[in-house]
């Protein structure tokens, strides 16, 4: 899949999937299916209009990319969006953007798309263009419930990430460079691979998980170590089982599965061993499951 920009696109007749897709769950599937070209924007347009409410996000655009280009895109516009886009006016942007610096023949977007200064612009003003076919793609529903970011981001930070999972179509990923921790996983016998979560991102509750961490089956604690009281902040541990490599200053990718329990402080080592071995074999057990 090609990334390019607006300036730097190819003239050439596009069908053109719109829209900020974090996460690319599954309704943002169905908005990017038939179309060769995916039109998105960096950072968040909420960073840029109103960054308290901006909310954290499900992927970087670097997953975002990998994501979209597993659908089978040909081609992922970004637009950079600043203080002088979000100035745009609705037909300015279907002018400029769309038409003229995209050559779309047919444009795809969710239901709930708007465009241009101050979100103005609505699917209607697409539908009535006559440049163009728009294919306005109805809210998706899953068990009831309607397919959202917002709601994943929730399921992400109460620990549902095996829910989060269905509705994304995929497991929930963090991804980072392996950082040196407290080594004090290798003390108690179950060495640990860590990354600082990235604070744009939404980041799953403290707890234990089972995740696949490059591949391999792992025990994941996310939290601050009650335990031991280090007073550090949020660490993610991924203990792979039944490897031992060394990481550190590698990269690492996270796939959540399954909250197995909440954090928790122990009396002692000795009862957190303990736990950890519960942990570890029930880990091995939904791996062997999948």
């Amino acid at each position: 899949m090609r990334v390019t920009t607006l300036s730097a696109a190819e003239p050439r007749p596009r069908q053109i999937a719109v829209g900020e897709f974090d996460g690319v769950h599954l309704g943002h599937r169905e908005v990017i299916r038939g179309s060769d070209t995916v039109l998105t924007f960096e950072p968040h347009p909420l960073r840029v209009i109103r960054p308290e409410a901006a909310p954290k996000l499900l992927t970087s655009l670097e997953v975002k990319v990998e994501l979209i280009a597993e659908l089978g895109v040909e081609e992922l516009v970004v637009i950079p969006f600043d203080e002088g886009f979000a100035r745009q006016s609705p037909a300015d942007f279907v002018d400029h953007v769309l038409v003229q610096g995209l050559r779309a023949t047919r444009v795809s977007v969710g239901e709930n798309f708007r465009f241009g200064h101050r979100a103005a612009g609505h699917s209607g003003m697409l539908v009535a263009d006559p440049r163009f076919q728009t294919r306005v793609v109805p809210l998706v529903e899953l068990d009831g419930e309607l397919v959202s970011s917002s709601h994943i981001r929730a399921l992400v930070l109460t620990g549902e990430v095996d829910l989060a999972a269905r509705f994304l179509g995929a497991p929930f990923q963090l991804r980072g460079e392996v950082v040196v921790g407290d080594r004090r996983g290798r003390e108690l016998g179950f060495p640990t691979a860590n990354l600082v979560p990235d604070e744009a991102l939404v980041c799953p509750g403290h707890g234990v998980y089972v995740a696949r961490a490059n591949r391999a089956c792992a025990a994941v604690s996310v939290g601050v170590r009650p335990t031991f009281g280090t007073g550090r902040a949020v660490l993610v541990e991924a203990h792979l089982l039944d490897r031992q490599v060394d990481l550190y200053g590698h990269s690492l990718r996270v796939d959540f599965i399954q909250r197995l329990r909440g954090e928790r402080r122990f009396e002692s080592a000795d009862e957190l061993v303990t736990q950890m071995q519960l942990d570890v074999r029930r880990a091995r057990e939904v791996c062997g499951e999948q």
